[in-house]
C-alpha cells in the first residue's frame, strides 16, 4: 500500500516533468535554436568489464559498476550501485572510467535504450555509451532529450548478431541545443522534482528490501504471528 503511494507520487511528478519539457523544447522548439549533435550536449563515455577470472577485481563494497542487467532490474530513474562493484585493481586493470553524479547513462547494447541518472559516481561495462553533461546543458535536459530521442538513436544503430550504438554513432546523434535561458528554466524546475523523486525511490527501495527480509521468515514461522488479532 505505502509502496504504491509513494511510487504514484513519483509517477505524477515524472508526468509534470515530461509534459513541461514537451512544452518547452518540443512543441515551442525555437528556430534559432543551435543544431548540434550530442557531443555537444556533453562528454560520450563507454564502459569496460575487468577481467572476470580474476576475484581481486570485484568486492561487495567498492566502487559502482553497472550494467544493463542493473537497469533492467532496477526501473528507478537513479542508481548509485549495481549487483557488483569494483576494486581499484579492477578499475585500473581495465578501460573502464569513474563517472560524476549527475552522468545520464545510456545502455548502447542488449538492449539498447535503458536509461538512468548515476546519483553518486559509477562505472559502467562496454554495455553503454554514457553522456556527462555540459555544466551548461545539464542532467535533466540530457536525459530527457535521450528519452525523447530513442526512435531516432534506435535507428542509427548497426550490427549483424545484434543491434548496437558504437561511441562514434552516439557522438554524431543530432542535438538541438537550446539557448542558455530556456535551459536554466528548466534546470531549475526540475531540480526540486528530481531531489524529490530520489527521496522516494529511496524510500521504495527500502521497504523492498524490508519486505524481503521479512517474507522468508514469516513463510518459514521463523517470525511468529499466531497472536496477532486482524
Amino acid at each position: 500500500m505505502l509502496y504504491s503511494f509513494l511510487q504514484n507520487i513519483n509517477d505524477n511528478l515524472e508526468r509534470q516533468v515530461q509534459a513541461y519539457f514537451q512544452e518547452l523544447f518540443v512543441d515551442n522548439a525555437d528556430p534559432a535554436w543551435t543544431l548540434g549533435t550530442i557531443s555537444d550536449l556533453g562528454t560520450v563515455v563507454g564502459g569496460s568489464t575487468p577481467s572476470k577470472s580474476n576475484p581481486e577485481y570485484y568486492t561487495e563494497d567498492g566502487i559502482a559498476w553497472i550494467t544493463p542487467k542493473d537497469l533492467s532490474i532496477n526501473k528507478a530513474k537513479f542508481i548509485s550501485h549495481g549487483e557488483n562493484d569494483i576494486t581499484e585493481l579492477g578499475l585500473k586493470n581495465s578501460s573502464a572510467s569513474i563517472m560524476p553524479e549527475g552522468t545520464v547513462l545510456f545502455s548502447s547494447r542488449a538492449p539498447i535504450g535503458y536509461i538512468a541518472i548515476a546519483s553518486d559516481e559509477v562505472t559502467t561495462n562496454q554495455g553503454f555509451k554514457s553522456v556527462v553533461p555540459k555544466p551548461a546543458i545539464g542532467t535533466a535536459y540530457v536525459y530527457y532529450f535521450l528519452k525523447h530521442n530513442l526512435p531516432v538513436i534506435e535507428g542509427m544503430a548497426s550490427g549483424s548478431t545484434f543491434k548496437e550504438v558504437s561511441g562514434s554513432t552516439m557522438k554524431n546523434v543530432p542535438a538541438v541545443i537550446p539557448d542558455t535561458e530556456t535551459l536554466t528554466c528548466f534546470n531549475d524546475f526540475c531540480a526540486p522534482i528530481f531531489a524529490h523523486q530520489r527521496i522516494l525511490e529511496d524510500q521504495n527501495q527500502s521497504l523492498v528490501a524490508l519486505r524481503d527480509s521479512i517474507l522468508p521468515k514469516l513463510m518459514s514461522g521463523e517470525i511468529d504471528v499466531s497472536g496477532i488479532q486482524f
